[in-house]
């Protein structure tokens, strides 16, 4: 890989997180000028520009440069390799970060912080791979056996939501629990340990967990009651002070098209992608890689229109019935629509889907 397409993997301590800063202010080029909102998407990247894309367990990476997209990026990118989206928030405000992937509640938070970092696109895939893990020796295969439990829960992740859909499900309110309020990361550990009795995973976590605590009586809550607690949907957000950089916007557009064309190849690619992202870079065995591919099925992208904007308000409002969010928000408010255009050129160029309509 040539240096103007280096990676940089960090992890998000507050002295790599300034290292970032550093970075990011070292090699960022602006033309000049703020794009309005509302101005067309700029074509023409100049020659010098940066992203720093923030990276989760180096999956837009590895995608990038298995499909062969990585070298053809028309600008030089940087990766910093996060865990969650609070994380990613954080780079957001101290401009350590220009774009990232992530589910589908970050960007809620992110607007209930008054923070302005658009959805700009949607990725879907199986809403039941992300599934309620179960201590080894706890009698929880139920939702209404979650009455009473400790639940891991991380505010301002994909997995907080599904804890919240899955208590509203079985008529439970969070009074009625205890959440244990961890990081993402430390969620596979203490399910397996028994230090909280219900975890949400999603993989590969969640086969780890399975190959680890299976033998000792762990397990998940019957996946037929959980299966519309995820809405499996993932997105890319921006900065908005990217967004105003024409410079910047021109290399954000060319981004969602390399990238559609990255996750594409993984459909198309499936043995492959094991292979070099689950095997090689994760150290997950190939029997679990396939299955955890199995388990998100195809890749797809929805339509930045309505009917996403509409299915992300279901979200913020399950979130705001469980009194979890801290003041009123709009979905609205957190798309740049400009980029459907993008979409919908690329998602018929290369063979993808835009999903079924009306997905949830």
């Amino acid at each position: 890989m040539s240096t103007s397409r280096s990676r940089r993997t960090l992890a998000t301590t507050a002295a790599l997180l300034a290292a970032v800063v550093v970075a990011a202010c070292g090699t960022t080029t602006s033309t000049g000028g703020e794009l309005a909102a509302d101005a067309p998407l700029p074509t023409d990247v100049p020659a010098g520009t940066t992203l720093v894309i923030a990276d989760q367990a180096e999956a837009q990476q590895v995608a990038l440069r298995a499909s062969g997209e990585l070298e053809k990026l028309p600008f030089t990118a940087q990766f910093a390799n996060f865990t969650g989206g609070p994380a990613i928030l954080e780079a957001f405000r101290a401009g350590a970060a220009d774009v990232a992937s992530v589910g589908d509640t970050p960007p809620i938070q992110a607007l209930a912080a008054g923070e302005d970092v658009p959805i700009i696109l949607a990725r879907q895939t199986d809403p039941s791979s992300t599934q309620l893990a179960v201590a080894p020796g706890k009698n929880i295969r139920k939702l209404a056996d979650l009455r009473g439990a400790k639940i891991a829960y991380a505010e301002g992740t994909a997995q907080q939501v599904i804890v919240l859909r899955a208590l509203e499900k079985a008529g439970l309110r969070t009074s009625d629990v205890e959440l244990v309020r961890l990081q993402l990361g430390d969620f596979n550990d203490a399910v397996r340990t028994g230090q909280v009795d219900v975890a949400p995973l999603n993989e590969p976590r969640l086969t780890r967990f399975l190959a680890e605590a299976g033998p000792r009586g762990g397990g998940v809550i019957d996946p037929a009651e959980t299966a519309d607690t995820s809405s499996g949907l993932n997105y890319l957000y921006a900065r908005r002070e990217a967004l105003e950089d024409p410079a910047k916007a021109a290399a954000l557009r060319a981004y969602v098209d390399h990238y559609i064309r990255s996750q594409q190849w993984i459909n198309e690619h499936p043995a492959e992608w094991v292979q070099q992202y689950y095997v090689e870079n994760q150290g997950i065995s190939q029997a679990d890689g396939q299955r955890i591919v199995d388990s998100l099925g195809q890749i797809t992208f929805p339509r930045l229109d309505a009917a996403v904007v509409e299915r992300q308000q279901a979200t913020i409002d399950v979130i705001d019935r469980a009194g979890e969010l801290p003041k009123k928000v709009r979905a609205s408010d957190g798309f740049d629509l400009r980029f459907d255009q993008v979409v919908t050129t690329t998602v018929p160029a290369v063979g993808a889907s835009y999903g079924p309509a009306g997905a949830s």
